[in-house]
């Protein structure tokens, strides 16, 4: 493992010891500036595959020889099936029936279902990790330190900004297409895996060098546009099955309506309504889990009151998203990836679901991001500290458990960023002095909403003056860090001083902090 030092506290305040340090692998280690948050990179000319006969080969195995993939190859996997996916694990189980050693694996994420890649890692087969969020087995194995290199974490639009710039160059992208016909044409809209739209790895059709298309539903010719168009496509290899479509709900996405979610609802909704941002046109993105859905909710049900009708909703979607699209209270979802299975069938079956790749999405130097047409985002947190950033990488006991994924992207683009989280869970206070890890910074987020409180950021005094007009009481984050330590019934684990295992890049590639 390379000598990379935990950073000794927030970037933005000095140079850390480590800046400059080349990782290997990676490359020089560039902090985080938050006075120059300006992306330069351009992108590179998209590929075209090449031409052949037959693109339909046997098995996985023959995908490997048809792409020439050798130790140290960066092989690349995709998340639209979340943890329902087998596709990366047999990919990996050929490498390593193939004896291939120090492969890197570029995952938009990694969940549970993943667990068979740990004895591949602690066999040197893979040796290294780029993702935008982990979390199960694999998590645990890179916080024990089993991975060769560091882990680099990135966000939804830092990896599609790293796949364009060449920064992260993939030997081959395999990806899980729930139908494709024989020429490479891919949708995600049909077949027994149907998971929505193939945003993510649309990105990495364009710039991989060998692109392979593992499915279970072969046609002679799709009977919709695909997200994933032939040219961009080398071979096609048919399976029995990709996975468990089920496993699309999974984790933070598996989304229930319970009271102590639906709590912070109507007080996001008096927020968005003193902003002056709900109005016709509006447009919005919510994490996921049980109080975004609620916060659909309440989104749904002041525009009806209002009378008025919003733009666009965007993001990974849900079927609560698209019961405010059926009702007319909202013209469009755009949408990069399904969340479960309802909003499957609705891109499958509505014109108003429209998709996107992760590019368009939310990388930092496409002209017109999605991200940067937001009127407002409402996001979850692990942590929160008194400078307004926030944690959803690791949790209070120290342990991997997530990454950025959209987080810092939508952030970084909405004209407001709603956190909505409660002041502790398992014990932990979650509102802290100090962060673990920083994915999100500070200057990014306008308004912390608390089961005790609302906290506005002091870079923001227009919003607590519209939240003060509008008589919504508001606390100063310090108030609300105290009640949360009085409440705690833990204590946080120390910040790790041994040798960075993970490291946590801003979406323009700059370095913002390290686990």
């Amino acid at each position: 493992m390379p000598q990379v030092a935990s950073l000794p506290g927030n970037p933005a305040s000095a140079v850390p010891a480590w800046a400059g340090t080349v990782c290997p692998g990676y490359g020089p280690l560039r902090p985080y500036n938050p006075a120059a948050r300006t992306c330069t990179a351009a992108a590179a000319a998209p590929r075209t595959a090449a031409g052949r006969a037959r693109k339909v080969v046997a098995d996985i195995d023959a995908a490997f020889d048809a792409c020439g993939i050798t130790n140290g190859a960066t092989l690349s996997f995709h998340h639209h099936l979340r943890n329902g996916d087998a596709v990366m694990n047999a990919v990996m189980a050929v490498a390593s029936q193939r004896g291939l050693r120090d492969l890197t694996i570029a995952a938009s994420s990694i969940f549970p279902i993943h667990a068979p890649l740990v004895p591949l890692i602690r066999a040197g087969v893979i040796g290294g990790i780029w993702t935008d969020y982990v979390h199960g087995p694999v998590a645990d194995e890179i916080i024990a330190g089993g991975l060769k290199r560091p882990v680099i974490m990135q966000t939804h639009g830092g990896r599609a900004r790293a796949l364009a710039s060449l920064q992260l160059q993939v030997d081959a992208a395999f990806i899980a297409a729930p139908c494709a016909d024989h020429a490479g044409n891919l949708t995600g809209a049909l077949g027994p895996s149907a998971c929505g739209p193939l945003g993510y790895p649309a990105v990495d059709a364009s710039y991989a060098r060998h692109v392979v298309a593992v499915t279970d539903t072969l046609v002679t010719a799709l009977p919709r546009a695909p997200e994933i168009s032939a040219h961009q496509v080398d071979i096609v290899v048919p399976v029995a099955k990709l996975g468990d479509p089920a496993g699309i709900v999974s984790g933070a996405t598996a989304v229930t309506r319970n009271a102590a979610s639906s709590r912070f609802g109507p007080d996001v909704a008096i927020v968005l309504r003193a902003s002056g941002l709900l109005r016709e046109g509006f447009s919005f993105q919510t994490g996921s889990g049980s109080v975004s859905l609620a916060v659909v909710d309440e989104v749904g049900a002041a525009l009806r009151a209002m009378r008025e009708r919003g733009g666009f909703i965007s993001g990974g979607v849900t079927a609560a998203h698209v019961e405010l699209a059926r009702a007319g209270l909202f013209k469009r979802l755009i949408d990069v990836q399904c969340f479960d299975l309802e909003a499957v069938a609705s891109f499958r079956d509505h014109d108003f679901h429209s998709w996107m790749n992760a590019a368009e999405y939310a990388s930092p130097i496409h002209p017109a991001a999605i991200v940067n047409q937001l009127d407002a985002v409402i996001l979850g947190a692990t942590e929160i500290d008194l400078d307004f950033n926030v944690n959803v990488t690791t949790s209070s006991d120290g342990k991997l458990i997530g990454g950025a994924g959209g987080h810092s992207d939508t952030a970084a683009g909405a004209k407001l960023t709603i956190i909505v989280t409660r002041l502790t869970a398992g014990g932990y206070a979650k509102v802290v002095d100090r962060v673990s890890c920083i994915t999100t910074p500070g200057q990014d987020v306008d308004v912390l909403i608390t089961d005790a409180g609302i906290a506005v950021n002091p870079a923001r005094p227009d919003l607590a003056a519209a939240l003060r007009d509008a008589g919504v009481p508001t606390l100063p984050i310090k108030g609300l860090n105290c009640i949360a330590a009085a409440r705690a019934e833990r204590r946080a684990a120390p910040r790790r001083q041994a040798p960075a295992v993970a490291i946590v890049e801003f979406r323009d590639g700059s370095v913002i902090d390290t686990v």
